[in-house]
């Protein structure tokens, strides 16, 4: 049977962490900061965990399937 390949998108975006939870980086740091609170900016430097019970946790595992 044939290898499955990883979403290569997927691969950019998501990583396991030591324990085996999926992270990934939150959304709007790119543009349009200056309106934005320094707690706010600081909140999204930090990665978030997609649960694996979660929907998307089962989503990234069929996409990143060797990971």
């Amino acid at each position: 049977m044939p290898k499955i390949r990883s979403h290569s998108g997927a691969k950019k975006r998501f990583r396991k962490s030591a324990s085996g939870k999926w992270l990934h980086r939150k959304a709007g740091l790119r543009h349009l900061l200056t309106g934005m609170s320094a707690k706010r900016g600081r909140a999204l430097r930090r990665e978030n965990v997609i649960e694996k019970n979660d929907s998307k946790g089962k989503l990234v595992k069929n996409y990143l399937p060797y990971e």
